[in-house]
C-alpha cells in the first residue's frame, strides 16, 4: 500500500516541481483555500497554541497570525517540492546566508559543529548551506512512516550534499565521527515537544513552563562542538535570509542547560518579531505546567 500510495503521487510531485514560482504560489493560494477553508487543517490546534502563546493579542490579532500562518505554510510546502528540480542558481538567489564568515571562523577551529533552529520560516531550505561549507553535514529528523517517502525526503536534502540521519542514530554516529577525525556540522531543529517522560528538563518557553529537548546541548557537551544558533527572517514570498549567531565555543564551561535556555529564548524572539512564520500545527504545549 505505501509503494502504491508513492506512485500515485509522485509523478503529481514531480510536475508540481518544475512548476515556475510565479505558478507555484498560485497554486499554493489554492491549496491555502482547500486547506483553511474547507479541510480546516489543524485549526484548532493553532488557534489554541496561539492563545497560549499569544494571550496578549486580541482575538482578533490572533486570526489575522492565523490566516497568514496557514498562507505561509503551503508556500513552504510547495517550496520543498520545489526542490526536487531546484538549482543551485535558484536556492542561492532565495535563500541568502548574510554573515557566512560567523560560520567559517568557526571551522577554521577544527572543532564539530552543533548547528541550533527552529520550525520557523523555511526551515527545509536551510540545508543548502552545504554548498558553503567544507565540513560534512547532516541534518537531523524524524523519519517518516511511509519509508518511499521518507526516501524521497532524503533524495530532496541530498541536492544539497546534505546527510539525513534520525534523533536515534545522532549519538552514535557524532561517537564514530569524533573518533574518526571526521569535522561536521549537525543540525538540530530543537523547538518541538519531548516525551514528557524523557524531559530532563522545563522552562517557559512563550512563557508556558513546558519541557524542552536538550540533546543538542548534552552532545555538544559531550564533543566538545562549538553551538550557533541560525536565525531565518522570510524577506519576501519565497525569499529568505539565514544569519548565524554564536551560542558557545567552550560549551563544557556553560552551566547546565544554559544553551538550551538560551536557544528557548532566541527562538521566542525570532516568533515574537514575526509570529505567523513559526509552525503552529504541533502541539507544543501538550504537556505544560500552570505558572
Amino acid at each position: 500500500m505505501q509503494l502504491l500510495i508513492f506512485i500515485i503521487f509522485y509523478p503529481i510531485l514531480w510536475l508540481i516541481s518544475i512548476l515556475p514560482f510565479r505558478l507555484l504560489y498560485l497554486l499554493s493560494d489554492f491549496v491555502y483555500f482547500i486547506v483553511y477553508r474547507i479541510i480546516k487543517y489543524r485549526k484548532r490546534t493553532v488557534r489554541e497554541n496561539l492563545a497560549l502563546a499569544l494571550p496578549h493579542l486580541s482575538k482578533e490579532e490572533r486570526d489575522i497570525i492565523e490566516k497568514k500562518f496557514f498562507k505561509h505554510m503551503c508556500d513552504m510546502f510547495l517550496e520543498m517540492i520545489k526542490t526536487l528540480s531546484i538549482t543551485k542558481k535558484q536556492i542561492e538567489k532565495r535563500y541568502v546566508f548574510t554573515n557566512l564568515e560567523v560560520y567559517k571562523d568557526l571551522e577554521k577551529q577544527n572543532k564539530s559543529i552543533a548547528l541550533l533552529c527552529a520550525h520557523y520560516a523555511s526551515y527545509e531550505w536551510t540545508v543548502s548551506m552545504n554548498h558553503y561549507i567544507s565540513f560534512k553535514g547532516y541534518g537531523i529528523y524524524k523519519r517518516i512512516a511511509n519509508k518511499y517517502f521518507d526516501r524521497l525526503v532524503h533524495d530532496i536534502r541530498s541536492k544539497f550534499k546534505a546527510t539525513l540521519i534520525t534523533t536515534k542514530e545522532t549519538a552514535s554516529i557524532i561517537d564514530k565521527n569524533k573518533k574518526e577525525g571526521i569535522l561536521s556540522l549537525y543540525g538540530f531543529a530543537s523547538d518541538q515537544s519531548p516525551k514528557v517522560e524523557k524531559a530532563l528538563h522545563w522552562c517557559k518557553f512563550m512563557g508556558i513552563e513546558t519541557p524542552v529537548h536538550t540533546g543538542a546541548e548534552f552532545l555538544a557537551k559531550r564533543y566538545d562542538m562549538n553551538v550557533i544558533f541560525l536565525r531565518t527572517k522570510k524577506v519576501k514570498r519565497g525569499y529568505y535570509e539565514g544569519a548565524f549567531e554564536l551560542m558557545a565555543e567552550n560549551p563544557k564551561e556553560t552551566k547546565r542547560f544554559e544553551i538550551t535556555d538560551d536557544f528557548i529564548s532566541r527562538v521566542e524572539k525570532q516568533i515574537y518579531e514575526a509570529p505567523e512564520f513559526y509552525l503552529w500545527t504541533h502541539k507544543r504545549w501538550k504537556h505544560r505546567r500552570d505558572s
